[in-house]
């Protein structure tokens, strides 16, 4: 029987087990994991409960239902720790990060995107504005953060698109650093650049406005040389 660490749910005890076979390498990537009665048996659990966590580590991305096949092992790690340790990272690191999902978005996006994806990126960064004094941060952060995930959306690549809401939480946080950390947030034209630089059709303008758009907040992150 597969061991149970306590849980206030038992459905998520169940789902704990199953996860820990999976990240233990007993059911690999790609194999079918045993069937509902099988689960049940090894988890001391009922057939309903074994259903629930299934559909939980589902929903997390670690397993996969096929109608009339059974269910499979989509990954072998949990999304939920890896953006646990994203967000224990640097802030400089997490800007780097950023930055690199939004050079590769901007490239794509100047080549891919539509008539009706540079009407949304007009529309966005002019309500964005400039941060007003008084105003509150999350509100800000918000307007940013709207702007910046459409012109990822204009790179229509489904796989950064995803990658980049994975991030998401990490990069408000980012933005809302930039405020409350006095680190330079690059100003209304700086974001104006950037509709420029897809709007041009050329890779390389967009990627050079997504670096010039991130330098500042990159250099105020730099370590200091040792004196």
């Amino acid at each position: 029987m597969i061991s149970l660490a306590s849980k206030t749910s038992l459905a998520e005890t169940a789902a704990q087990g199953i996860q820990r076979e999976i990240l233990d390498g007993r059911w690999a990537v790609g194999s079918r994991i045993p069937n509902e009665p099988t689960l049940a048996s090894l988890l001391g659990v009922s057939r309903g409960t074994v259903r629930e966590a299934v559909r939980m580590l589902a929903t997390q991305g670690l397993l996969e239902a096929r109608q009339g096949s059974g269910t499979y092992v989509r990954a072998c790690y949990d999304p939920g720790r890896t953006l646990q340790q994203m967000r224990r990272a640097t802030l400089r690191d997490q800007v780097e990060t950023r930055c690199a999902l939004e050079v590769a978005a901007a490239r794509l996006a100047a080549v891919r995107r539509t008539p009706e994806d540079l009407l949304r990126l007009e529309k966005l960064v002019q309500a964005r504005g400039e941060y007003r004094d008084g105003e509150t941060e999350p509100g800000f952060a918000a307007r940013d953060f709207a702007f910046h995930s459409e012109f990822v959306r204009a790179s229509h690549n489904q796989a950064l698109i995803e990658t980049y809401v994975f991030f998401a939480t990490s990069v408000q946080e980012i933005i809302q650093a930039t405020v409350e950390q006095c680190i330079p947030e690059p100003g209304q034209q700086a974001h104006e650049n950037l509709v420029h630089g897809i709007a041009s059709g050329d890779p390389d303008q967009a990627e050079a406005a997504v670096r010039s758009f991130m330098a500042p907040i990159l250099n105020a992150l730099e370590p200091a040389a040792p004196g």
